[in-house]
């Protein structure tokens, strides 16, 4: 079973090698890993997806609880959430083959990045079976893919938090340390 987790960590070095050596003395593969920065000053979000036993996801949280620096963790397996994974993928191309190129660009709701004489980059952001999809396409057409970059899965639970979930986030920030807005959050008030 997949299990999905975000844990917030203090912004230190070492953190990162501390959780990741959790899983491997737990004799966990992790599937995915993304690590940035989080709406609050000196916290970075770990969103890690392992696959584990059913009943794991007690046991991989109470052990992450214990390491250094980490703040908080979230088990997301079972929650109604947004998932959302990014790819870059360099596709051999001539001036003959970019036309349809571009087509199954639009089809597939990605962009185009870069443009070289012999190649040319897309950008595709969703869900992995839509990345997966693209990539299929362009293996089964004419066309040779060069290099593949994916960042992992990101996730985020749906709708508003709860009262409860509230008053622990402000209780792990001090009243006088501000919310740094995300991109997402920064390009939305500009609209």
């Amino acid at each position: 079973m997949l299990h999905t987790l975000v844990v917030l960590v203090e912004d230190k070095p070492g953190a990162l090698t501390r959780v990741a050596s959790l899983f491997r003395r737990l004799n966990i593969n992790i599937i995915s890993l993304t690590v940035g920065h989080s709406e609050r000053i000196s916290v970075s979000r770990m969103t890690i997806v392992c696959e584990a036993p059913d009943g794991a996801g007690h046991r991989i949280r109470a052990s992450l609880f214990k390491i250094e620096n980490v703040i908080d963790v979230d088990d997301l397996g079972l929650l109604s959430c947004v998932t959302r994974e990014l790819a870059l993928i360099k596709v051999a191309a001539t001036p003959e083959t970019r036309s349809p190129i571009f087509q199954l660009a639009e089809v597939f709701r990605a962009r185009v990045v870069d443009l070289a004489p012999e190649s040319l980059m897309l950008e595709i952001t969703g869900v992995a079976s839509k990345i997966e999809g693209l990539i299929q396409v362009l293996n089964e057409g004419n066309n040779r893919i060069l290099e593949i970059a994916r960042t992992g899965r990101m996730v985020m639970r749906r709708g508003q938090h709860t009262s409860q979930v509230l008053d622990a986030m402000r209780l792990s920030r001090p009243e006088d340390e501000p919310i740094i807005p995300t991109t997402a959050t920064a390009s939305r008030t500009a609209q």
